[in-house]
């Protein structure tokens, strides 16, 4: 597919996502080819692209479009590099992971609703994640518009929620699968950090509700009752018409923005299929509040 002509824009869901077609993203583009994708994901927050065969170094390529990539922490098997890994094929072998492996309960992390590195002082702009091997079934991506839960909250609580700021760690969600499953490593290089609750998006200034697994409590509340806070935004917020789910192919690759959704996994039989996803994760430019 060479890049030529306009692209075309189809929508996903009423609310947001899109299919973007018409372009080949595996090669170089241009300036004026990158546009209109950067204005789809302005608009759509989530693109989806079909029959993109991706390699590392394609895919590394295409995520630079959106800025700069960040550097993965030591939590994850690609430690070093600009991928998370996600797979239950062992990286240096090939081979399938057994369930009781401490890789594969730390992935199960990934089933509750994130933003992408809210646990860093520079919250990230979006991630992109391309499939090379994916199950026969299971293994769907979902996304929450949080734009949605933001403009469905009632007024009061928008008002309540607008000067808080919550403490964000990588240790929050993964204490919830097992508690103490990080390193002192991966501890010591992703302390605590502070995020506002909701993110404005600078080109159409639509905003969206900013919580997720990552987040601990609420900064100046009691802990308990900034947790109980945090709990019931996430439930107003996961309404099904709210949800995108996304059933991937080899050659799928989706780029979606941490500003303005929450995404998780969902399970797979790791034992009888094999499942191997890259992500990238495009940095942010500036903290949420003061840190």
């Amino acid at each position: 597919m060479r890049n030529t002509g306009p692209i075309t824009v189809r929508k996903l869901h009423p609310l947001f996502g899109a299919e973007i077609s018409g372009i080949d993203i595996t090669r170089p583009l241009s300036a004026r080819e990158f546009g209109p994708i950067r204005a789809a994901f302005e608009e759509h927050s989530v693109l989806l692209f079909r029959d993109q065969p991706m390699d590392d170094e394609k895919q590394t390529a295409f995520s630079e479009n959106f800025g700069p990539l960040e550097t993965t922490g030591s939590s994850n098997p690609a430690a070093g590099t600009k991928f998370q890994r996600q797979s239950n094929l062992d990286i240096e072998t090939g081979l399938p992971i057994p369930n009781d492996d401490m890789r594969m309960i730390y992935q199960k992390a990934n089933y509750f609703w994130h933003s992408d590195s809210s646990f860093k002082r520079i919250p990230s702009l979006c991630s992109m994640l391309t499939a090379r091997i994916c199950p026969p079934e299971g293994g769907n991506t979902e996304f929450l518009c949080m734009r949605a839960a933001w403009e469905s909250l009632p007024p009061a609580i928008q008002a309540t929620v607008e000067p808080l700021v919550a403490e964000h760690a990588l240790a929050y969600s993964r204490d919830r699968v097992q508690p103490g499953i990080l390193s002192a490593k991966a501890l010591a290089e992703l302390p605590p950090v502070k995020q506002r609750l909701y993110r404005d998006n600078p080109i159409n200034g639509r905003r969206a509700l900013y919580v997720g697994a990552h987040a601990g409590h609420i900064v100046g509340w009691p802990k308990a009752t900034g947790k109980a806070f945090l709990f019931e935004l996430m439930e107003r917020a996961q309404r099904p018409e709210f949800i995108l789910s996304h059933e991937w192919r080899e050659g799928d690759s989706i780029v979606w923005d941490n500003r303005a959704v929450v995404h998780r996994a969902t399970a797979y039989d790791t034992v009888k299929h094999q499942r191997f996803m890259q992500r990238t994760t495009i940095g942010g430019d500036a903290p949420t509040v003061p840190q």
